[in-house]
């Protein structure tokens, strides 16, 4: 089994009245990750909570040696926030993001919707393993397809899928055999809009201890503003 460590932190950040972002961290059952609730909804940071419970809940409730089936997860927790929506939202609804990973074996499986994100680092290469799912992003796929897409430009950053939408959001399902030294991190846009890919490398790849880095991190993004809540998780992999 492999030896890991994992830190998580989270901060206001210096504009938002309300902290909406959760993050997942159980070593128990070796599930980490962010989710981010919507904003310009009302119920973020319940629609947050939810998914985060939800997740770690199915989880643990797997039996010995059972292997998880990140799909049905996702969909059940997005079910889940659905309901609590019509309860304290009924006219809106409510929404977050959702990027985890669960270690099985010596697999990362990861599961990701919406714009928060899950980066590698690995032998000193630092690589981002989901894509947002954005307005400006979903444009850029189908042109590559062929199709003629036009999206205002206020509207780019806007979700294209979350957790508490109507119909079953489509899973971004990523796997990655661990190697002993690897480094990934969850994260919310509330760090990435202020940190870029070239700068969380090189916080991301230093010898310091998980805490340490993602206290580096997550100050970075509200030392330069703080405009949303600012959240990370960072594991670490130290032997096979």
């Amino acid at each position: 089994m492999p030896s890991l460590r994992a830190a998580a932190l989270t901060d206001i950040g210096r504009v938002r009245r309300q902290n909406e972002d959760r993050f997942l961290l159980d070593d128990t059952v070796r599930v980490y990750g962010v989710a981010d609730g919507v904003g310009g909804l009302p119920g973020g940071a319940e629609a947050a909570q939810q998914s985060a419970d939800d997740v770690i809940g199915s989880i643990h409730a797997l039996a010995a040696g059972q292997e998880p089936d990140l799909t049905a997860i996702v969909h059940h927790t997005n079910e889940s926030v659905l309901a609590l929506g019509k309860r304290i939202s009924p006219a809106m609804g409510i929404g977050t993001t959702l990027t985890f990973g669960c270690v099985r074996g010596n697999i990362l499986q990861i599961a990701h919707v919406g714009d928060s994100r899950v980066y590698g680092w690995r032998n000193g290469e630092f690589m981002r393993l989901s894509e947002d799912h954005s307005v400006e992003n979903e444009a850029r796929l189908r042109r590559a397809r062929g199709e003629v897409v036009y999206y205002h430009e206020a509207n780019r950053n806007a979700l294209t899928r979350c957790i508490g939408q109507p119909t079953p959001p489509d899973v971004d399902l990523i796997s990655r055999p661990l190697v002993a030294g690897d480094r990934y991190v969850f994260v919310t846009d509330g760090v990435t809009r202020m940190v870029g890919d070239a700068e969380l490398s090189s916080i991301v790849g230093k010898t310091a201890e998980p805490a340490e880095i993602l206290k580096e991190l997550i100050t970075l993004a509200v030392r330069r503003g703080g405009p949303d809540n600012a959240t990370g998780v960072i594991l670490v992999v130290d032997s096979l």
